[in-house]
C-alpha cells in the first residue's frame, strides 16, 4: 500500500514540520519506505509552503506524484491550488478556521474539518496548529501508530522541554478530532 500526502499552507503555519514529523516517525519506527519533498515559495513567513510525504510498503518510484490520496490545506490559496490533485475518493483535511469549506467544489472526496488555528489560539500558542492537524490526520487515517508520532515529536523538541506539555495537549486534541470524524 502507498499513501501520497500533500500538506500545503503559508510560511509560519508549520507545514514543513508537520510533514517532517510524519516522515521521520514512519521512517524511524516502521519498516515502511518514506520520502519527504519540501517546496518553499519565494518568501519565508507568509509565503507559500507545501510538502509531499509518500509512505509505502514497497519501493517508492518518485518522491511525489500528480495525484494525492490525502491533502491537508491550511489556507484558502492552498485549497485552490492543490484540490485538483486530490484523487477521487481521497481525503481532504482543512483548517476550517480559515479555509472556506464552501469553496470545496467536489463531492467525490471525503472532507475532514478541523478549526486548528482557533484551537491553537485557545491553547495560547498559534504555533501548535500544525501539531493539532498532524493529530487530526493520524487519528483519522491511522496511517501510523500515534504513540510513534508522539515519540518523534518528543525527540525533535527535546532541546525545548517547556514546549512538550502544550504540544502533547495539541496532538491529543487533534487525535480526538480525527477519530471523531472517521
Amino acid at each position: 500500500m502507498e499513501t501520497n500526502l500533500c500538506v500545503a499552507g503559508f510560511g509560519g503555519q508549520g507545514v514543513m514540520s508537520l510533514g517532517k514529523f510524519l516522515a521521520s516517525a514512519t521512517c524511524d519506527a516502521t519498516d515502511k519506505n518514506v520520502t519527504f519533498f519540501p517546496s518553499y515559495g519565494a518568501e519565508q513567513r507568509g509565503g507559500t509552503a507545501n510538502c509531499f510525504v509518500v509512505i509505502s510498503d514497497g519501493y517508492i518510484g518518485a518522491p511525489l506524484g500528480d495525484v494525492m490520496d490525502d491533502l491537508i490545506v491550511m489556507n484558502g490559496p492552498s485549497l485552490t491550488k492543490f484540490l485538483p490533485t486530490l484523487k477521487q475518493g481521497g481525503t481532504l483535511f482543512i483548517n476550517s478556521s480559515i479555509v472556506d469549506e464552501t469553496k470545496v467544489d467536489r463531492d467525490d472526496v471525503k472532507l475532514v474539518k478541523a478549526p486548528v488555528t482557533e484551537l491553537a489560539l485557545e491553547m495560547g500558542n498559534a504555533k501548535v496548529l500544525n501539531v493539532i492537524m498532524l493529530g487530526v490526520y493520524v487519528g483519522y487515517t491511522e496511517v501510523i501508530d500515534p504513540a510513534i508520532v508522539w515519540s518523534t515529536i518528543e525527540h525533535k523538541l527535546a532541546s525545548k522541554p517547556k514546549l512538550l506539555p502544550l504540544n502533547k495537549q495539541a496532538f491529543e486534541k487533534g487525535l480526538e478530532l480525527g477519530r471523531a470524524q472517521r
